[in-house]
């Protein structure tokens, strides 16, 4: 009986030639996908609903009376289909040239250039020469608020856009007006896009250079642009992202789809707060002393040092650290402060936004309170929030303690300039200076999460990987790499190689994370009370 119902939700049909068995429901546009044809498509968007009106991605099938939309042709047992026919190629063909009769040759000054799907499927298979002789229709450029910039000669009317803000912002500021070569989209309001949280996304999913972010606006090429897999760090929602690195610059965040977290999507919010990232002015060598006695170091001498004094410590440790840093980090931190002594606190500070912000019509993401990516990890690892909800106050006790003192990754900007005078040791984990870390007896150059690898725990309690999208400045080392292998000095063991290594050593002490690994995580991550089920 089972078999037979695995059978019943699924049929098998032949794609150019090859049997491909998929789910019932499923279009001959998703089928092909999956044994790796790309059927050209623009109005088809896999988060959206398919209108079927570009009619580009037609397909011959055997015994229908003429070609069909591959987009919202449901896979029926049986069925014969060819997406590369003389017929099928003739119909793209002839598509793709009404398509060139009025788009600009704006390919050498275009944003969409190197990425724009016209271009490809042109190049695949256009006509050699163009027809038309008519002056190509004149649009100029159109200010959609926000981040938007429109092209209306571009535009192949595809409406993604419109449907986008229809049905998944459900905010309907979008449509199209006119008919015919006249038609273009524009604003039902005055204010356009501006106010819209989510409508950054409707740049993302453009298939041609008709919408444009401002921001990105001639910043650089596409084929410039290094991808690294990354997790949006703006939040706890932990939006998949990739950074688009040139010149080692993060230029732009882009969504990476991940069905159980943010879809195809990302807030504008996380999308516009990157330019930290690329700040100058950083940390880049150890230092030992405090205040004028400080001098910069080399790594073995500054560790070795610190071992030493951490190896004669029998006092308490306190530790303010940021929901900023990695699982990783923070685990090693607290490894190395339960093998140095006695942990008296171990708190962390984030900022957090008045209210949440759901995207209605994909309401799994939500641009959460907490205004950082690791608030999860750090409670999961035992940290304690404190201070206010603008991420400042609450680090009187640390301050005046008199034991082991050690911050990680808090910038300390609002602090006294006597902040740790009174610990026997002061050790300072961070990227930039502050008049706060002055009395740091050992000041220890971290990266940011762009230029290491590791991973988060978002709202929903799910492990999420992250890559390096920046090379490191200076002699700047990951946090879980300076801290693991100050763990080796006290321990007689092994520092840990990469972050792989770095979270195995933390899934053997940490119960919630036993049984995981990097590998395991994998590219969507999982979810804790997933891995132990």
């Amino acid at each position: 009986m089972a078999s037979n119902g695995r059978k019943a939700d699924t049929v098998t049909l032949t794609i150019d030639g090859r049997e491909v068995a998929v789910p019932r429901g499923t279009s001959l546009l998703q089928a092909a996908a999956a044994l790796g044809i790309e059927v050209p498509h623009y109005c088809y968007h896999p988060g959206l609903s398919a209108p079927a009106q570009c009619r580009i991605c037609l397909v011959e099938v055997e015994g229908a009376p003429k070609l069909q939309p591959s987009c919202v042709t449901i896979a029926q047992d049986g069925q014969t289909v060819h997406t590369d026919s003389e017929l099928a190629r003739g119909m793209r063909q002839g598509v793709l040239e009404f398509y060139l009769v009025n788009h600009p040759l704006d390919c050498p000054i275009c944003d969409m250039s190197g990425e724009c799907s016209l271009q490809d499927y042109v190049f695949a298979e256009g006509r050699e020469r163009g027809r038309a002789q008519e002056p190509k229709r004149v649009f100029g450029r159109d200010d959609f608020g926000g981040d938007v910039l429109y092209y209306g000669d571009r535009c192949v009317m595809c409406t993604r856009c419109v449907r986008f803000m229809d049905e998944v912002a459900r905010d309907s500021r979008l449509t199209v007006v006119e008919r015919g070569d006249r038609a273009v989209i524009d604003t039902f309001f005055d204010s356009g896009l501006d106010g819209a949280s989510f409508a950054g996304n409707v740049v993302d999913i453009c298939p041609v250079g008709a919408l444009v972010s401002k921001d990105f606006l001639h910043k650089a090429r596409a084929w410039d642009l290094d991808h690294a897999p990354s997790v949006c760090p703006n939040c706890s929602q932990g939006c998949n992202i990739e950074l688009h690195t040139r010149d080692n610059l993060v230029q732009r965040l882009k969504p990476r789809e991940n069905p159980e977290v943010n879809g195809h999507w990302m807030c504008d919010y996380g999308r516009s707060r990157y330019e930290w990232m690329n700040r100058t002015g950083r940390i880049e060598r150890p230092a030992m002393g405090r205040g004028e006695e400080r001098s910069e170091a080399d790594w073995p001498g500054t560790l070795e040092a610190l071992a030493a004094r951490l190896a004669g410590n029998e006092g308490e440790i306190a530790i303010v650290a940021s929901p900023f840093c990695s699982v990783e980090a923070l685990g090693a931190l607290s490894q190395l402060a339960k093998e140095a002594g006695e942990a008296a606190a171990a708190v962390f500070r984030s900022p957090r936004a008045g209210d949440e912000d759901p995207l209605p019509g994909f309401p799994l993401l939500v641009r959460r309170r907490d205004l950082a990516p690791n608030v999860d990890g750090a409670r999961l690892l035992g940290y304690a929030r404190t201070g206010t909800d603008d991420g400042s106050g609450g680090l009187d006790e640390v301050a005046a303690h008199r034991g082991v003192v050690f911050v990680l990754g808090d910038d300390l900007n609002d602090q006294p300039d006597d902040f740790g005078a009174a610990a026997d040791l002061f050790v300072y984990l961070g990227t930039f200076d502050s008049p706060a870390a002055r009395n740091a007896d050992f000041v220890l150059p971290v990266t940011t999460f762009a230029e290491e690898e590791g991973t988060f725990v978002n709202a929903q309690r799910r492990v999420q990987r992250f890559g390096q999208g920046l090379r490191a400045p200076g002699s700047a080392r990951p946090a879980w790499l300076v801290l693991g292998a100050l763990l080796a000095f006290l321990k007689s063991g092994k520092t840990p190689a990469n972050a792989a290594e770095a979270f195995a050593a933390l899934a053997d002490e940490i119960p919630a994370l036993s049984g995981m690994s990097h590998e395991s995580i994998g590219p969507g991550g999982v979810r804790l009370e997933a891995a132990h089920a």
